[in-house]
């Protein structure tokens, strides 16, 4: 299956007008779907600590899972299913498949600490925490969606040092302000700092797993959080 790209409304994302998405068909994937027409990520839309926009998606090889409730099976709380079982509430990037998301006009702020959770669906294999099923993803930030800082991922192995999708999500629909723990949460965090920002609107995530096959390969993105808004 080749690559497709969805860019939504690029110029006008960031001159803080309304996004308006093109007419893109999504044809070749069993469960895609083209996305809806006004996504929201432009400066003057109501802040969310959690997903409410999609800027762009390129769907990697054997993605497919999740696109028939795209994009709203990626906003809001992630629906975690715990240490030992992965949630299928998900969109499949696909092998080195992309996606940029974003929070409405809300903004991620270096804080003490960490400052974002990505949420993914890895789990403990038999409950064993020194083996963990992960498909890992790279992360990258960016206040005006044109310049990027990607957090060091290292792929290779086990534990995916510096990826997102290798700790198990905990949080779900029902945990209240507990989604903003990290130790309670679950899911991996990011500290702004790391990467040496103040501040951030965007979220880019790359598969870097390259792993599966059928419609469910690569990254499986839950949800994002902002555990320090502006």
């Amino acid at each position: 299956m080749s690559k497709k790209r969805i860019d939504v409304g690029r110029d006008s994302a960031f001159a803080g007008r309304s996004i308006v998405a093109a007419a893109v068909a999504l044809a070749g994937c069993a469960g895609e779907s083209a996305p809806p027409s006004d996504l929201g990520c432009d400066a003057g839309a109501p802040a969310s600590r959690t997903i409410a926009c999609v800027v762009a998606f390129s769907p990697g090889e054997a993605s497919g899972f999740g696109q028939s409730h795209f994009p709203e099976v990626i906003y809001g709380s992630p629906k975690g299913g715990g240490a030992e079982q992965g949630s299928l509430d998900v969109l499949s990037l696909g092998r080195g498949g992309e996606i940029v998301v974003g929070f409405g006009g809300g903004a991620i702020a270096d804080g003490e600490g960490p400052d974002l959770l990505i949420f993914e669906n890895p789990f403990y294999i038999g409950g064993d925490p020194d083996h963990v099923f992960a498909e890992p993803g790279e992360v990258s930030v960016s206040d005006d969606g044109e310049a990027w800082a990607t957090f060091p991922c290292d792929a290779s192995a086990p534990p995916y040092a510096g990826c997102a999708g290798t700790h198990p999500v905990l949080a779900n629909a029902m945990s209240g302000e507990a989604l903003y723990d990290p130790m309670i949460a679950g899911g991996d965090a990011f500290d702004l700092a790391d990467v040496g920002l103040s501040r951030a609107r965007f979220v880019k995530i790359r598969d870097v797993s390259n792993k599966g096959g059928g419609d469910n390969a690569g990254f499986d993105l839950d949800a994002a959080a902002i555990l320090h808004p502006e």
